[in-house]
């Protein structure tokens, strides 16, 4: 046995070498047949697409043949052959069958079709093999693979930032604590507080939110940069958007202002989709068939419209005599919820948006502040369906400025001196944004709920897998 080499799937179905002898391994999606022939669909995870493989089943005998069903994990060798049925261009007719493991069909949660997504985030270890998932997790990788070809042959440099960290980059608070101190026996001060000096790094600490700040520091040396990784926000939020443990892509450009930092928002989400849509077509499809009938609509939508930009006072005017009724009030100094967003995006101006110029008030302390004293040069992107995509500034380069505004709102600034240090030593104008991972790849999949475009979703109460 095992002595073909074996051919991933998705490579017996682009080459279609009919007539040449083939090896697949994989596990069975169905097994169907009658007394005298089986058909196996096989799936690998490397494609969308099943193989099938037909078995004599006087030449197996019905004993093997019964043990294959859903979710077993074979081995087959055969001819590979113009396929005569529905369904599939090519087929294996079987001259070899081993079981690699069995699955028992009463036990097997997904012996059955049309499970809810509630049901299979509960079953988190064996979603991946559904066609959904499989497609959703191959497309995640695709998209991962587009940020760092898309940044490095720019001249970006890939530039990796802590994930433990003392500072608190946006100042929600909403931080999940690093710690080696014993919960049972939390040391203290005098004063009775927690005494962090005797804590690993001797000093409070968490694990970041975001790499921005310390992204900052990068572009400041080598010009432009990009972070890619893991943020953590304890925030107790069980919604379809929100995940406590998602993925960042933060992009800094030293010498970029905020008009730069458009162009370079606009460009990077326009190559992503269309990677997507050139790499990942078999997956998009299927999707869109299942999940989202306007999914490859809205992705060419996307690519093939100029991103719509103007300020926030301009959105704020359009949202108040739109006459449309929305859940939350519009007035400006207002931090804009989805629902605006997306009327913006997908009734009024029917293309994607950048607002830029939002208020002093609803935006972080680093910021670059306008010459009217009460908006900052921020920069969001809106997408159909989602919102908010990407968030982004001109960061405020003047070191008086930025402590001005430091003070104003009454903040810490010894976790952070680093950062305000840089603006004492050659400063100068740099921008960048961050893009939220899961958010791209929802837009790309067409789901609807962020916990199912991530393999182990963390949210509160749930860190089972």
């Amino acid at each position: 046995m095992d002595t073909i080499r074996r051919t991933k799937i998705v490579e017996l179905i682009r080459n279609k070498d009919f007539g040449s002898k083939v090896a697949v391994k994989g596990w069975v999606r169905t097994s169907r047949g009658n007394k005298f022939v089986t058909f196996i669909h096989l799936n690998d995870g490397s494609t969308i697409n099943n193989i099938q493989i037909v078995a004599d089943v006087e030449k197996f005998g019905e004993d093997l043949l019964k043990q294959i069903t859903t979710g077993a994990a074979i081995y087959a060798t055969g001819t590979l052959v113009e396929s005569q049925g529905k369904g599939q261009s090519c087929e294996i007719q079987a001259e070899q069958i081993k079981i690699y493991g069995l699955a028992d069909p009463a036990t097997y949660p997904l012996q059955k079709k049309g499970h809810s997504f509630e049901f299979l985030r509960e079953i988190a270890h064996l979603r991946p093999r559904t066609n959904t998932f499989g497609a959703i997790l191959r497309i995640r990788h695709h998209m991962a693979y587009a940020i760092h070809k898309y940044f490095n042959d720019r001249g970006f440099f890939y530039f990796h930032t802590p994930i433990i960290t003392a500072s608190d980059c946006e100042g929600a608070g909403s931080l999940f604590q690093a710690t080696t101190l014993d919960p049972y026996n939390i040391p203290r001060t005098e004063a009775g507080t927690v005494d962090y000096s005797q804590d690993f790094f001797g000093k409070q600490t968490n694990l970041t939110v975001s790499g921005q700040l310390e992204g900052e520091l990068g572009a400041m040396s080598l010009g432009a940069i990009y972070t890619f990784g893991p943020t953590f926000r304890a925030e107790n939020s069980n919604t379809p958007r929100h995940l406590a443990e998602f993925w960042m892509i933060e992009p800094e450009v030293a010498f970029n202002d905020n008009n730069d930092n458009q162009d370079l928002a606009e460009d990077f989400l326009k190559y992503l989709i269309q990677y997507a849509l050139d790499n990942c077509m078999d997956d998009i499809k299927f999707l869109n068939e299942m999940i989202d009938k306007d999914l490859i609509e809205r992705l060419n939508f996307v690519v093939s419209n100029d991103f719509k930009r103007l300020t926030y006072t301009e959105a704020i005017k359009i949202l108040e005599e739109s006459g449309h009724k929305f859940e939350f009030p519009v007035f400006w100094g207002a931090d804009l919820q989805s629902e605006h967003e997306r009327y913006l995006v997908e009734q009024h101006f029917k293309r994607p948006v950048i607002l830029t110029d939002y208020p002093i008030e609803i935006k972080s302390f680093y910021m670059k502040q306008n010459d009217d004293g009460k908006t900052v040069r921020a920069m969001d992107v809106l997408f159909p369906k989602i919102g908010e995509i990407i968030g982004g500034s001109e960061r405020e380069e003047d070191y008086d400025k930025l402590m001005a505004r430091v003070n104003q709102l009454g903040m810490n600034i010894d976790p952070i001196w680093w950062y305000t240090e840089i603006r004492k030593y050659g400063t100068a104008p740099h921008a960048g944004f961050g893009l939220g991972f899961e958010r791209l790849i929802l837009f790309v999949t067409g789901m609807a709920n962020i916990r199912d475009v991530i393999p182990f979703p963390r949210t509160p109460k749930n860190a089972e897998f």
